[in-house]
């Protein structure tokens, strides 16, 4: 559909952003583009362009993900609004941004449409940052943590079997602190978030470590 706009008063433009997140060696990272035009060419920033006329934000983030870094299917939360008239140069433009969470293996970026590079990022090691792109991370990485409490936000990084070992370990990450070992057990239990499978897994010399999975496998419900 194609149509005409007209207004009598000045609009801001709309962009989505998108701070895509996952853990590589127990390290919380962040997906990041290196852009190839102005402003800001040759810097870092999050995946993310203006939204169309026609076109839903939610779309639009999903579109500029693809066409920047290759990356589809996956899940992705609405965040924050951004609006300060300061945030960019070209003109007075809101950002609405969003998050999502992937396991590394399962998606390969590649950097394409007005990305030079694409490239993980430790978020606690990140390169300067176009625009407000930094202040975007931060508020994603905080909307992590608060949701650890009440919602199944770190499954989504998980494989269909794992360790509570290895779940200690997303949580952790995602804290940025150590937890203790029986407590946590004592609490995913009690929460009913994980369900034994009966399999086991040996590394090396230490005795099998039994396996499990998320009891609601098809449940997302850290968007709430």
């Amino acid at each position: 559909m194609n149509a005409v706009y007209s207004y009598a008063y000045p609009h801001p433009a709309v962009t989505a952003d998108v701070a895509l997140f996952t853990i590589r060696d127990e390290r919380l990272q962040i997906l990041l583009i290196r852009r190839r035009q102005e402003p800001f060419a040759g810097a870092w920033a999050l995946p993310g362009g203006f939204v169309e006329p026609d076109e839903c934000l939610e779309d639009c983030a999903l579109r500029e993900l693809q066409e920047e870094t290759g990356v589809t299917g996956v899940y992705l939360e609405q965040l924050y609004t951004f609006g300060s008239p300061q945030r960019d140069p070209r003109e007075r433009v809101i950002s609405v941004a969003y998050y999502g969470l992937t396991p590394v293996s399962s998606i390969d970026p590649k950097a394409g449409s007005d990305a030079e590079q694409v490239a993980w990022f430790d978020v606690d090691e990140l390169p300067e940052l176009a625009f407000d792109h930094a202040g975007i991370i931060a508020k994603a990485r905080e909307r992590l943590r608060a949701k650890l409490d009440y919602s199944t936000i770190a499954f989504q990084f998980m494989p269909k079997k794992f360790t509570l070992t290895e779940l200690q370990a997303v949580y952790e990450t995602l804290l940025g602190e150590a937890l203790d070992k029986r407590n946590f057990r004592k609490r995913i239990a009690a929460l009913g978030l994980v369900k034994a499978t009966g399999d086991e897994r040996r590394d090396g010399k230490h005795r099998p470590a039994a396996l499990y999975r998320a009891s609601h496998p098809n449940r997302v419900d850290y968007i709430k």
